[in-house]
């Protein structure tokens, strides 16, 4: 993952960008280490998916015990009168839920955890 910062009509946003070729970038070296580590760090403390904007959750489809797979869907975001899926981002368990259907969420709330 990388992280970039964008201006946008005079608004500055801070989005992540997910290297999908597998070739990690030469000069960010620390980024392309940083999915790694929590892969293998999973079972100790655990993948955390976050809220990538702020909206409203509008489905939560998975619970504590869950078995998921890299790409699927988690829940469902609302976000700017768009539905945005939440995948997971590696194979594992849900071990901890951190939001429920209808809530609220800022960019950066945690919303699951995966180990």
């Amino acid at each position: 993952m990388k992280k970039y910062k964008v201006n946008v009509n005079g608004s500055v946003y801070e989005i992540t960008l997910e290297v999908l070729d597998g070739a990690p970038a030469a000069a960010p070296a620390a980024p392309a280490a940083a999915p790694a580590a929590p892969a293998a760090a999973a079972p100790a403390g655990g993948e955390k998916v976050c809220s990538p904007m702020p909206g409203t959750i509008l489905s939560v489809n998975v619970a504590n015990g869950s078995a998921v797979k890299k790409g699927d869907v988690l829940m469902v975001l609302e976000a700017m009168k768009m539905e945005n899926e939440i995948m997971a981002p590696c194979d594992g368990t849900i071990t901890s839920v951190n939001t429920s259907k209808g809530s609220t969420v800022e960019s950066g709330t945690l919303l699951c955890v995966i180990g």
